[in-house]
């Protein structure tokens, strides 16, 4: 079986979203959430995984343990979702795949979402939750952060809120099909139009207007990661799928850190839609890229 066919499961998935809202233009927040908590469809259970609910700097989180797990070390992950739908619960099973691969716990926090709470209120929760990882004795290199979409926005900003703080940065950051470019102009926008089975412009304006709400900024270093300065940051993996609206989102941060220095990891895989590791469990072109990314982390 191709890598296309695999990608099926993910491209239908994201289908009936779109089709489903077009459906009907009017409908809630709340009705978009139950809709994007259908994420976890795509990925299959991790074996070997077991889940705690906890809270972490008033945050409400989801440890993923896989049995055997380094517990000294932890995956700070934020959920995609366009900063306003997504969950710990939508994404518990990616964060588990991730972990167990990597020999590692993951925490995936529930941060305050738009367009009740806009930026910068998603990264004051992912910084807090990441110091409170520093009072419960995890040493900042034994921190990863990751995420995906405007997760993998998230997991990049944060650490560059922790920088702009002076406090000691994580020793990876991993990047799922982030979403950094809240101008909108990047050119796979249009030339992947056709291919991408989720991500439109359309979508982004609605997304990024909840989230920067009336105060925020488009080339705000900490809500575009694309207008940032990379002296100093922790070594870097981004993936995306060829066909994916925000595949240039990947290819130009890869660009920009390693211009400033960074050790950077760049994946692109042929036939695969936005956040292809959600096909974890079900699909090697996932499972194998979960592999390199472990390969990759345990080379450091």
């Amino acid at each position: 079986m191709g890598n296309t066919d695999q990608s099926d499961f993910l491209r239908t998935l994201y289908r009936s979203w779109s089709d489903r809202m077009a459906a009907n233009p009017e409908m809630t927040i709340a009705d978009l959430r139950s809709l994007f908590d259908e994420w976890h469809q795509s990925t299959l259970e991790p074996e070997g995984v077991t889940y705690k609910s906890d809270v972490l700097s008033g945050v409400d989180a989801l440890w993923a343990l896989p049995v055997g797990a380094d517990t000294k070390k932890v995956i700070l992950y934020t959920h995609g979702g366009g900063f306003a739908v997504g969950s710990a619960a939508s994404h518990r099973k990616l964060a588990g795949h991730l972990a167990k691969h990597l020999g590692v716990t993951a925490v995936v926090i529930d941060y305050r979402r738009a367009p009740e709470h806009p930026f910068p209120a998603q990264i004051e929760d992912a910084t807090a939750v990441y110091k409170e990882l520093l009072s419960r004795g995890f040493k900042p290199t034994d921190i990863t952060t990751s995420g995906d979409s405007a997760g993998g926005n998230l997991a990049i900003a944060t650490v560059l809120k922790l920088r702009a703080d002076g406090v000691a940065l994580p020793g990876a950051v991993i990047a799922f099909s982030p979403w950094l470019d809240m101008e909108h102009v990047g050119k796979t926008l249009q030339t992947n139009a056709a291919t991408d089975a989720l991500v439109s412009k359309a979508i982004l304006e609605g997304m990024s207007g909840m989230f920067l709400g009336e105060k925020g900024s488009r080339v705000d270093p900490l809500a575009n990661p694309l207008k940032a300065d990379y002296t100093g940051f922790p070594r870097l993996y981004i993936n995306a799928g060829e066909v994916e609206t925000l595949l240039d989102n990947a290819q130009d941060l890869a660009r920009i850190a390693k211009a400033a220095g960074v050790s950077v990891t760049l994946s692109v895989v042929a036939g695969m839609q936005h956040v292809f590791p959600f096909l974890a469990g079900r699909a090697a072109a996932a499972d194998d890229e979960l592999r390199r990314i472990a390969q990759w982390f345990k080379s450091a």
